[in-house]
């Protein structure tokens, strides 16, 4: 088996659905690839099969959220177009949502680690504001 990790931003909204008896989560992610004039962007789908799929967790995924998700790469075909498919293992939140919204959880301070004064004596783990 291959395992591929991708870290990008969520393109729309998770959508939480069936896949026969099975609760799967869908999702698209873009990566940035190259740089300058290559630059381009590669879309994943990727689906969370499971328990995870019906938790808390889609209530995070949502556009412009930062994440880091593992998992099978594959493709699949759909009207002489091949799409970039990714069967998640893991999903890590890895920052604040770009879209701005008061119900959005990830935004704000809350994202900062707490304050144990520890962070003085480290001049590298600081955290930028």
């Amino acid at each position: 088996m291959i395992v591929t990790t991708l870290v990008g931003r969520l393109g729309k909204d998770c959508r939480v659905g069936m896949a026969g008896s099975t609760p799967v989560c869908n999702f698209t992610v873009a990566v940035d690839v190259g740089y300058g004039e290559r630059k381009q962007t590669l879309w994943w789908d990727c689906a969370l099969f499971g328990k995870r799929a019906e938790s808390k967790l889609p209530e995070y995924l949502l556009k412009g959220q930062q994440v880091a998700v593992s998992g099978e790469p594959g493709t699949r075909e759909h009207e002489g177009k091949t799409y970039l498919t990714l069967n998640v293992n893991e999903v890590t939140l890895c920052g604040g949502n770009t879209q701005s919204g008061a119900g959005n959880a990830q935004s704000g301070a809350g994202n900062a680690p707490p304050d144990d004064g520890l962070a003085e004596d480290i001049p590298f783990n600081r955290v930028a504001a």
